[in-house]
């Protein structure tokens, strides 16, 4: 993400082999080209989603290698870029030093030869999106027969950093195991996004259907603050 190539500039702005051979030769810097790249998700992301993977990589990124300033100056030009500020992304990398060798922010050097690589869903959005509403207003669920199914505790992560055991049943649809939620913390059913696996739930599956093993945490990506949340004993 960040490993350090051993390279250095020359006088042409170029970033060329280390005398020992070690080095990369990169070619001339070239400026940022305005092209976003294009790319599918492994599922339909909703804008919440795709924010959330990002602040995921901008908070561990400049954990592992590279330097701040420059992980800093990526992700302003990250931001500009995307909002079609090219001027202002070109003046970011060019202040920071920063050498492009394809022009374009997938890969791209400091002045030391540190390289950085940036995926492509920083710099734009897939073009399987989705609305991140929903369609929880048209959609009816009817609610499930009092107590079917048996009982059990599900584990939660939520992404205010909270975690929860739930109680719900095996008969709730992932919609109704929301509004369990919405009754404990306050959060509506449409500003939750679940995830298990790493793949999000449709609001019409039954907990029965998902499989979810005993402790296992499903993760809640929450897109409100939270409002009026009542204590609940884990």
């Amino acid at each position: 993400m960040g490993g350090c190539v051993g390279s250095h500039h020359d006088s042409s702005g170029s970033l060329n082999e280390n005398s020992d051979g070690t080095g990369v030769a990169l070619g001339r810097n070239q400026p940022l080209k305005k092209e976003k790249p294009k790319w599918k998700s492994d599922y339909p992301m909703t804008d919440g989603q795709l924010r959330s993977k990002r602040d995921e990589f901008w908070d561990t990124a400049p954990a592992f290698e590279g330097r701040k300033e420059i992980w800093d100056a990526l992700k302003a030009a990250a931001h500009a870029f995307e909002n079609n500020d090219h001027e202002l992304a070109q003046a970011i990398i060019d202040g920071a030093n920063i050498t492009l060798p394809h022009g374009a922010l997938t890969e791209c050097y400091d002045e030391l030869g540190n390289r950085y690589q940036l995926p492509v869903y920083c710099l734009a959005p897939p073009i399987n999106m989705i609305e991140e509403k929903g369609d929880l207003e048209t959609l009816d669920f009817p609610d499930p027969p009092p107590n079917s199914g048996h009982e059990c505790q599900l584990r939660l992560r939520l992404s205010t950093g909270k975690d929860l055991k739930l109680v719900v049943r095996s008969m709730d649809t992932v919609y109704h195991m929301k509004r369990r939620l919405h009754t404990v913390e306050g959060v509506e059913p449409r500003s939750q996004r679940w995830f298990f696996s790493g793949r999000p739930l449709a609001d019409k599956m039954k907990l029965e259907e998902l499989k979810i093993p005993r402790d296992y945490v499903v993760q809640v990506i929450v897109s409100q603050p939270l409002t009026n949340p009542i204590s609940v004993e884990n």
